[in-house]
Formats: structure tokens, sequence, C-alpha cells
């Protein structure tokens, strides 16, 4: 088995199943590198909630936890569900959030 398997998804293709819940599904059209990136921007997001948390800043907090929403829409997962949008829309989506994510990077 490998070390990160891909979760089971619903025969739609529209949320994952882990543990039981449902979650949205990543847009699938995002090209490897863009999904790849907007991860990265994603899970920093993540760190940086946790730190600020730790940290008792509430600024930092919100910062944060904006930069978390911005690369969740991008990536599909909130926001306009991805398969009720145009290819024009969903390419938009991730341009735009990759932009805004990184001129908000620290």
């Amino acid at each position: 088995m490998s070390p990160n398997p891909r979760p089971e998804h619903t025969p739609d293709g529209h949320f994952v199943l882990i543990k039981g819940r449902k979650w949205r599904a990543t847009d699938p059209m995002l090209p490897d590198e863009v999904a790849a990136r907007l991860r990265s921007h994603l899970m920093a997001a993540r760190r940086a909630v946790r730190s600020a948390l730790a940290d008792g800043d509430e600024t930092a907090e919100r910062a944060a936890r904006d930069r978390v929403q911005h690369a969740k829409v991008a990536l599909g997962e909130r926001g306009t569900p991805w398969w009720e949008q145009s290819e024009a829309q969903r390419r938009r989506r991730w341009e735009d959030g990759l932009t805004a994510l990184d001129a908000a990077r620290p």
C-alpha cells in the first residue's frame, strides 16, 4: 500500500470520502503543477494558523485563515462547485487564487 493512498470518490467524482465523511474533491482539471503549488500554499497557511493561535495573534490568525480560504477556493474545494463552472471560469479561479496567494506569501 502506498503511503498516501488516493481517497475514495463518490460515483460522480464531486466528493471524496475520508473516514466516512464527504468532502468536496479538488477540481480534476487543475494541472498537476498548479495543484501542487496550491496545496503548498494551503499547508503553509494552515501552519501559519497554528502558529498564530499558539502566539495569540488574532491579526496573524485572520490573515492565515484568509490564505486557507483562498487556497481552498482556488483548488475548487470551496466556493462555487467546479462542476458548475465553465472551463474558462475554472481556469480564472485557480489563476486568480495563485496570484492572490503568491502576493500574500509572508
